[in-house]
């Protein structure tokens, strides 16, 4: 089980793979603050609500000096059509192996539908413009999600 991240912890670096092949990584928005967030699988209905969501408030969000970033245990292929299918504009990043999902404690553990799994843990981290934890929301619905992050970070 992966150790859940707090608010002040450095976030761990990545570099990953986008939906187009190009290589992204964390560093890459240092100076702003970024909303990570983890998701099961494209192109499933929760997620794609989401994904939606963050698209439809990315220029809000932008405004206020928010980056977005989706990370999943899909390929850069399943990316690509989620992005195409969707008209998504969030950056979508491909973690097959889920060694990024597991270093944000967003893999592990789960209730689904009642019995006990192993998987994506549905998480939402924010990180400062210096690379530090400001939030961490596991356990978060697809639904609803980002006006709640809207309202908590009084955007």
């Amino acid at each position: 089980m992966s150790e859940r991240l707090q608010p002040g912890d450095v976030a761990p670096a990545f570099t990953l793979s986008d939906a187009d092949g190009t290589e992204v990584s964390l560093s890459d928005h240092k100076g702003r603050k970024v909303i990570v967030y983890f998701y099961p699988a494209a192109l499933t209905p929760g997620c794609t609500k989401q994904a939606c969501d963050f698209t439809d408030n990315l220029e809000l969000l932008a405004g206020a000096g928010y980056d977005v970033i989706g990370i999943s245990p899909d390929k850069p292929e399943k990316l690509a059509k989620f992005r195409e299918k969707e008209s998504l504009q969030v950056t979508l990043l491909a973690d097959p192996d889920k060694r990024v999902l597991e270093s944000y404690g967003a893999f592990g553990e789960k209730k689904l539908y009642g019995k006990t799994v192993v998987g994506v843990i549905r998480s939402t981290i924010v990180v400062d413009e210096q690379g530090k934890v400001e939030r961490a929301l596991y356990n978060v619905k697809a639904t609803g999600h980002v006006a709640k992050i809207i309202k908590d970070l009084g955007i």
